[in-house]
């Protein structure tokens, strides 16, 4: 009978601790980021500048935002039968709150045509960018390829180790 004894290297160990570190880190992460993230929106719009806002969420997601200026350009586009604000002109103060009333994007545009700073908050509910299943997916695939590489010290010690 032969004895074939598994002796695991300290460098399999570290390895396997560091690769089982970053596996969970990826993995909590990814949890993370499914479904729905919200956003306290806290923006200053410098005198002469425009921001654009792409929101996109589900069906049913409320949406406020406050703008509080001199004077300020306004322009909002919700899916479906949302909400809809062709360009138009404030002056001191609007609050806007809207409801997605399907799945899709909101857009809104803010132009500063006063001569003072615009401040913008809100609350903006939306769905995490799909960049950031792949950037998790790839973390948990790092965890995997360096505890691959560390068994590989206990099989056979490569020249030089």
């Amino acid at each position: 009978m032969l004895n074939h004894s598994f002796v695991l290297t300290k460098r399999t160990i570290i390895g396997i601790i560091v690769g089982s570190i970053i596996i969970t880190i990826g993995a909590v992460a990814l949890i993370q980021h499914l479904g729905l993230v919200t956003i306290n929106e806290n923006y200053i719009v410098p005198i002469g500048s425009s921001t654009l806002y792409t929101i996109p969420a589900p069906a049913n997601t409320p949406q406020s935002m406050k703008i509080i200026g001199d004077t300020f350009d306004l322009k909002l586009e919700s899916p479906g039968d949302g909400l809809q604000i062709p360009t138009t002109s404030y002056k001191n103060e609007k609050l806007i709150e809207w409801i997605h009333s399907k799945n899709g994007e909101s857009k809104i545009k803010i132009q500063n045509t006063g001569n003072k700073e615009l401040q913008i908050t809100g609350i903006l509910i939306k769905n995490y960018e799909p960049i950031w299943f792949t950037y998790d997916l790839m973390v948990i695939i790092s965890g995997m390829v360096i505890i691959g590489f560390s068994m590989g010290f206990t099989l056979r010690k490569p020249k030089g180790f």
